[in-house]
Parts: C-alpha cells; structure tokens; sequence
C-alpha cells in the first residue's frame, strides 16, 4: 500500500465573516500581497491554472479561515510576511488577527476501512453533466450519478498533490439534501449537502467540487471509520 503524506495547514482569523462575504475575504488577501503568488489567486498570465487550489479561503465557526494543502503550506508565508493585515473585505474595513493554527500532515490514502464525511454546499457539475443529470429519472440513477461524480472529485484532488491511488477509490451517498441554490461567481448554481462514505483517508476542512477555492465542497469527517 502507497503511503501519501501531505501537510496541511488550517488557520482561523479573529474576524467573523459570512457564507458570502468569503469571496471578499479571498480578495482582500490577494490584494494585501505585493507580488500575488500564482497559489494565492490560481490565475497567470495566459489565464487560469487549472489544477487543484492549494490555497482555500474558508468559513469556519463564523470565522474567516484559508487552509493550506500541499505546497501551499510554504506560499501562505508570504501573507504572513507582508505584515499588511489590515484589509477590506467588501465595505469594511478590518484587522485581521490569528486566532488558531493548526498544522499537521494527514495520510491520505485508500483504506480497507471507509471513513464518514459530512460535504457542505457541494457543487457537482459542470454544464454537460448538469444536463445528463437532469434528464434521469430515478432517485437511485441521481445518486449513483453523484457518487460517480465524487469519486471524480476526489481524483482531482489526489492529482493535485501528486497523488496516485493503486486501489479503487469507492464512494457511497448516505444522506444527500434536497437541492439548493448555492451563487458562485454571479451564477447560480445547483448544490447539495452530503453525507458520504469513502475509502480514502481526506484531510478535514479541504474542498471537493467546483468553488472549493471560496469555500464550496468543505469536507468534514463524522467519525473514524464506518
């Protein structure tokens, strides 16, 4: 069995923030850097890099967080380096303080076990699986349809940190909300909570899905395993 380890780096800020105010959040923090690494924004010049973000700005608690995966561990210190704390989210003005760090690594990897996972405000699709999902009729068709989706989900993020599995990667939708309007950028999009089950060890508190640079798709364990 492959043993991945990777680092990962949750930090909480002072300041409480809500669901859609964490675009404005990502944004005061870009603009307080002065060089704007490629990490921080996922943008270069020729447009968007298209691989996993290694840098999430997240709610957590109410709070204004960004977690680190990856390389982006060792980016984030040129935020801290800046010493420009005090930024503008949206109409406010505010002195963002640390209020915990928390970095360790996590095995990430596919287990004879599952483990429990809570998805919130997960965004699943693009335009083309949008519309295959739309035209099934049967709750027992959508579900193993998102389930697939999952799994792909949590392939990009295994790519994104050079991740690769040498056994099936399952996933099984225990519970799944009714479907909710969740915006991002200025479009609205169709969303779910999800209860799941994997065979894959995830860190908490990284994204799955579309929007997990802003928050969508956090993923948060239930319990050890299943």
């Amino acid at each position: 069995m492959t043993e991945n380890r990777i680092k990962v780096l949750k930090i909480i800020f002072g300041q409480e923030i809500s669901l859609n105010e964490i675009p404005l959040f990502r944004g005061a923090v870009i603009d307080s850097l002065e060089h704007k690494a490629l990490l921080f924004h996922n943008h270069d010049g020729d447009g968007l890099r298209y691989s996993y973000p290694l840098i999430q700005y997240k709610r957590i608690g109410g709070k204004a967080a960004i977690v680190c995966v990856g390389d982006g561990t060792e980016a984030i210190g040129e935020f801290f380096a800046s010493g420009n704390f005090d930024v503008s989210i949206g109409e406010r003005n505010v002195s963002l303080k640390v209020d915990s760090i928390d970095a360790r690594q996590v095995l990430v990897q596919v287990w004879d076990d599952k483990f429990v996972y809570h998805l919130r405000r997960w965004l699943p699709f693009n335009k083309q699986n949008y519309e295959n999902f739309m035209q099934l009729d049967g709750v027992a068709e959508k579900c193993m349809f998102l389930e697939k989706l999952l799994v792909g989900n949590v392939l990009s993020f295994a790519k994104g940190l050079n991740i690769h599995f040498d056994r099936e990667v399952l996933c099984k939708i225990k519970q799944l909300s009714e479907p909710m309007t969740v915006v991002y950028k200025g479009v609205r999009l169709m969303g779910f909570d999800v209860e799941f089950s994997t065979n894959v060890s995830l860190p908490d508190y990284i994204g799955l899905g579309k929007g997990v640079s802003v928050g969508k798709g956090t993923v948060k364990k239930i319990n050890s395993k299943e």
